[in-house]
């Protein structure tokens, strides 16, 4: 046994692999099938509103009204309650930096810095090192709970996610051979979707495929200009939607409005201390001309979310940053707190960590940014840029299988950047042990997710919690 650089033993892969059989000993891959809630489960509305607490009060009715609308936007914004039952679950021992919240809306087309689309997980607000199952369970699910709001049966549903493990097992069985280098230079472009929905698709599937990818090339920052900015005076600024875009003129004037644009100027002048060099110089050469607050995502609304207006060489060059609120991950209570002080330092480090490739402009910085005067982290990256989705909703059952597989293949991949994928591969085996058992766990868990809506649904009648969707 030799010791690596960080002083860390250095295992053999024969020892990794040990490492991996005597955890799938400790605990079996069929212990992971089923879900069977604590007998002190918390009350989910309850989780909801501890959440809600510490957000902007004026916005918590849109996030109820987004979880009202079905038991997959309800699962979207639910990871707190699934980190806590997953806690209660069966683990392998191994860990890996988990994304945290794997659902299948989180894997998307992205742009690379070399301008190329790639394939990857798109969201880390949660991110934290924890088992590695825990994301798969979660993707797993989101399967499940997709495919019940297409009207799939619940043998197409078993097929898919079965698909779907296997392609992660398999991923990182093929993972496990390769040399460290060759991992991490691993990635997923555009050909090797196009090929797989050339072979795998039928002709409208692969339709699809090349609409999202020629509408994610336009997703970008000039897309955005054109879309949330007006000319007026002879000046760009944002274009007022609210609530879900508010100019900060419009929310507050005087004193309290110069007191915010001043925290978030200091903002994007330190959080450049994130990036690195050659990116601060390039972010020097734009300068912020106006501010929004902007409401973003199911899970994510209600907390401080700023999309800043910076311009470069003219009045059409523009920049389009997002500076998004980081709080503490929903998996900190079960995983143990964050090795970072900063909880935008801890979200950037996740996606540098498990992305094959990321925002330039991807940072982070801790200000005071907000009505109520107090400090808050903040992770900033691009609003746009090249970001494109294959839509759940109107795949049939043969393409959410394949797109299931390409999201387990991904996730896969980030997971051995960071894990032990020699460990994670002998626990998986070549058997479909594994397999069958996430199945029969994302079923069930989908039918826990069912009632957990309900009872949200049922505090919205009740008056528990205000629901309201914008107007």
């Amino acid at each position: 046994m030799n010791q690596g650089s960080d002083g860390v033993p250095h295992l053999s892969p024969q020892e990794r692999a040990g490492r991996g059989k005597a955890a799938r000993r400790k605990v079996p891959r069929s212990s992971h099938a089923g879900f069977t809630p604590a007998g002190k489960r918390p009350d989910p509305v309850a989780v909801v509103e501890e959440q809600s607490a510490t957000r902007v009060p004026e916005l918590i009715p849109i996030r109820y009204a987004r979880m009202t609308e079905s038991p997959f936007r309800f699962y979207r914004g639910a990871a707190a309650i699934m980190a806590g039952d997953l806690a209660a679950t069966p683990r392998s021992g191994i860990t890996a930096q988990l994304c945290g919240d794997a659902h299948l809306l989180n894997f998307r087309l992205l742009g690379s810095p070399e301008r190329r689309l790639v394939f990857d997980i798109n969201d880390f607000d949660e991110t934290l090192p924890g088992p590695w199952e825990w994301d798969v369970k979660r993707l797993a699910a989101s399967l499940v709970i997709a495919g019940r709001e297409n009207g799939y049966s619940r043998k197409e549903r078993a097929v898919i996610v079965r698909a779907t493990v296997r392609s992660y097992r398999e991923r990182m069985r093929f993972l496990a051979g390769l040399g460290n280098l060759a991992v991490w230079y691993e990635h997923a472009d555009m050909e090797e979707l196009q090929a797989l929905a050339s072979r795998r698709l039928s002709g409208r599937g692969r339709g699809r495929v090349s609409k999202a990818m020629a509408k994610a090339r336009t997703t970008d920052n000039l897309r955005a200009f054109e879309k949330l900015t007006r000319l007026g005076g002879g000046q760009r600024r944002f274009a007022a939607d609210p609530p879900l875009i508010v100019p900060l003129d419009d929310m507050v004037a005087g004193g309290e409005r110069d007191r915010i644009a001043r925290g978030l100027a200091d903002l994007i002048e330190r959080y450049g201390q994130s990036l690195s060099t050659d990116r601060r110089h390039l972010l020097r050469q734009y300068r912020l001309v106006d501010i929004a607050r902007k409401v973003v995502g199911v899970g994510s609304v209600g907390t401080r979310c700023w999309v800043l207006l910076m311009l470069g060489r003219d009045d059409e060059d523009p920049l389009i940053l997002q500076a998004k609120e980081a709080d503490r991950s929903v998996l900190a209570a079960h995983v143990g707190e964050s090795a970072y002080d900063n909880q935008g330092q801890r979200v950037v480090a996740g996606q540098r960590l498990m992305q094959a490739t990321g925002d330039i402009f991807l940072g982070w910085d801790r200000v005071e940014a907000g009505l109520d005067q107090r400090q808050r982290d903040f992770y900033v990256r691009q609003l746009h840029d090249w970001k494109g989705i294959l839509v759940p909703q109107i795949m049939v059952p043969n393409g959410m299988r394949v797109f299931g597989e390409f999201c387990a293949a991904t996730l896969a991949r980030a997971h051995a950047r960071s894990g032990d994928r020699i460990a994670i591969a002998a626990y998986l085996g070549s058997g479909d042990t594994f397999d069958r058992a996430l199945a029969e766990f994302a079923e069930s868990y989908a039918d826990q997710n069912e009632r957990d809506h309900r009872a949200l649904v049922d505090a919205a009648r009740a008056g528990r919690v205000a629901a309201a969707a914008p107007a």
